[in-house]
């Protein structure tokens, strides 16, 4: 084969640290254009950006040359840098420490991204901690409760 030819489409998870209340709705829509830019500047593509005061979901294209695990410490990295020098969020801000990270077929991108634009929506009558279980779950991996809350 002449080519490289890839389709590495991830939805990811992740929370603010402790799940605080610190992803403002003044400010949402600029957090998402500048993670945007972290995905464009390795290569990659957001697709779609949501979430609430204490989690995002994230879908991506991520470029075969980075690991999934080095796109999301560029992105949480630098988005976290970002909102602390632009003083976005009166806390001291920070992500968890972990993340979920799952593999999306291009059959189902559309079903994700309207499950990603309903968030607001679908935390009315469901927690994150709820919410971050159930994909676990669907996806089939083992986990120990206790760690997972960092």
């Amino acid at each position: 084969m002449s080519g490289t030819f890839t389709n590495h489409l991830y939805h990811i998870i992740f929370s603010t640290k402790n799940r605080e209340n610190l992803i403002k709705q003044d400010f949402k829509d600029e957090l998402y254009a500048y993670i945007g830019g972290i995905f464009k500047g390795e290569k990659g593509l957001l697709i779609c950006a949501g979430g609430t005061e204490n989690h995002i979901h994230l879908l991506g294209l991520i470029h075969q040359s980075i690991s999934v695990s080095e796109m999301i410490r560029h992105i949480k990295g630098n988005s976290s840098l970002w909102i602390s020098k632009s003083e976005k969020s009166a806390n001291n801000f920070a992500w968890q420490v972990g993340y979920g990270s799952f593999t999306v077929s291009e059959s189902s991108k559309d079903k994700i991204i309207s499950y990603i634009n309903g968030q607001e929506e679908h935390h009315r009558k469901r927690t994150f901690k709820e919410e971050y279980l159930e994909f676990l779950h669907k996806h089939k991996i083992k986990y120990e409760e206790k760690y997972i809350w960092n």
